[in-house]
């Protein structure tokens, strides 16, 4: 049943929100059961984010733990929050306790320090208790906190009759299995184990005449953003999680790896984009103003320093040099255009791990590269000045501004990142604002520095 509900294509309409709203309100629970069983619960949690607070809880009290365990998993956050809230500890409890250990600590996490042991202590199941303690005490954005201590585990002095039998009843407790791992008696992680080469063996074969010993693995202290480098590098489903004396301790699952994807890019894709902090659309006016106003005030800041600068060569602003001021939008512009241009390339290239070799050479390459634009640009605009204003020192003037400045901006955004991320600085908050401002700042000062020796003014 679990792999028809897979494939069905499933399509929030608002016909569906309708039926499932009148079926609540009605409070036809048979039927609201019946409709909501044909569904995933991936899908389940999407009808329950557009449903209101109170229908939404109706609906996680009514079905089984089994299903509104994982349905928890997948809703918002902000949902997830407000829901947990008017649930009791031992509500949570029995939810919990229907989900993997990972998972289960996950949401635990969520809850505020007072509700935390009050639902850790009514967890019936003291092996899956003990399992999320220990999760719960790993720093987060480490391989520890990410990692679910559910595998199939077994020893290399085992024999292939005695695997076979032992493993049966730990896949009853593995969602997934992804891989079988082999240990030695002090449960160090040897090696692993295909599942092709345990059935095709003889029974009396050895675990150890069969594991792989080249296996990938990570430190339980491993940065996350370090694992799923490694994970996509050698496209691996799932990894093992040892500790410092290769004691295998759990495994990370691909599907814990997408999630982190997807945070770090929302992060760096606010971050360019000058929001400071964890928001989304739903925030109260309050938290999106905090996240938006430094970065804005940064903004303010460089466009006072673009006047001063701006004022520093008002005598350039007079006669047929006054075209010059017409131009310094142009010139502002494609600075920032041209920095974060630069620094998005940098910043995801650290990101994917693609950036290799010397700053130097990467300073070199994009000054080259930035000349070439920049000269082509820097025709095309000479010729247009030159027939709308039949100056040709003026056109110099602003067509040399201009390839200086791109070479400068993309210097700029090509270095920035890369200092930062040499000092452990997250490179994606040179994009945005921070480039773009710098480099309209320098640009206008170059431009008019530059105009003014060109036309000896």
């Amino acid at each position: 049943m679990e792999e028809e509900k897979e494939n069905i294509q499933f399509e929030l309409t608002d016909e569906l929100l309708a039926q499932v709203e009148d079926l609540i309100a009605s409070r036809e629970d048979k039927e609201l059961q019946k409709l909501l069983n044909d569904f995933h619960y991936a899908d389940i949690a999407e009808i329950l984010d557009e449903l209101n607070l109170e229908q939404a809880i109706y609906v996680i009290k009514l079905l089984d733990s089994e299903t509104t365990s994982d349905i928890l998993t997948e809703l918002d956050e902000d949902i997830r929050e407000k829901v947990l809230k008017n649930l009791t500890a031992q509500e949570i409890a029995e939810e919990v306790e229907e989900l993997d250990t990972d998972d289960a600590a996950d949401i635990i996490a969520e809850l505020p320090e007072e509700r935390q042991q009050a639902v850790i202590d009514r967890i019936e199941d003291e092996e899956h208790k003990a399992e999320i303690e220990e999760l719960l005490a790993y720093d987060e954005d480490t391989a520890g906190s990410l990692m679910a201590k559910e595998l199939v585990k077994v020893y290399e002095t085992w024999t292939v009759a005695g695997c076979m039998r032992r493993i049966r009843g730990q896949a009853k407790e593995v969602t997934r299995v992804h891989s079988i791992y082999v240990v030695n008696k002090e449960e160090k992680l040897i090696g692993r184990l295909s599942l092709k080469d345990l059935i095709v063996a003889k029974s009396e074969q050895k675990i150890s005449d069969l594991v792989k010993v080249n296996v990938d693995y990570v430190n339980v202290k491993e940065d996350v953003e370090d694992v799923a480098k490694i994970m996509a590098k050698y496209d691996l489903e799932a990894i093992p999680v040892v500790d410092e004396h290769k004691t295998l301790l759990g495994r990370i699952t691909i599907d814990d790896i997408v999630d982190v994807l997807k945070e770090e890019a929302d992060k760096d894709y606010q971050m360019a984009a000058g929001i400071t902090g964890d928001v989304d659309s739903d925030d109260s006016i309050l938290q999106l103003t905090r996240a938006r106003l430094p970065w804005l005030f940064l903004g303010l800041i460089g466009g006072v320093g673009a006047f001063i600068i701006m004022e520093g060569f008002k005598g350039l602003f007079t006669g047929k040099a006054v075209i010059l001021f017409f131009f310094t939008p142009l010139i502002a512009a494609m600075a920032g255009n041209v920095g974060v241009q630069s620094s998005a390339i940098i910043v995801q290239g650290l990101a994917n791990d693609d950036v290799k070799g010397s700053v130097n050479s990467r300073l070199l390459k994009e000054m080259l590269l930035a000349a070439l634009n920049g000269i082509i640009l820097a025709l095309f605009l000479f010729v247009f000045i030159w027939i709308f204003e039949g100056e040709l020192n003026t056109a110099l003037a602003i067509s040399v501004s201009l390839v200086v400045v791109i070479i400068v901006a993309g210097l700029i955004g090509t270095f920035v990142p890369l200092f930062l991320d040499k000092r452990g600085v997250d490179p994606a908050i040179a994009t945005g604002p921070f480039i773009t401002t710098s480099n309209d700042i320098l640009g206008i000062l170059l431009y008019f520095w530059i105009a003014k020796m060109i036309l000896g003014i």
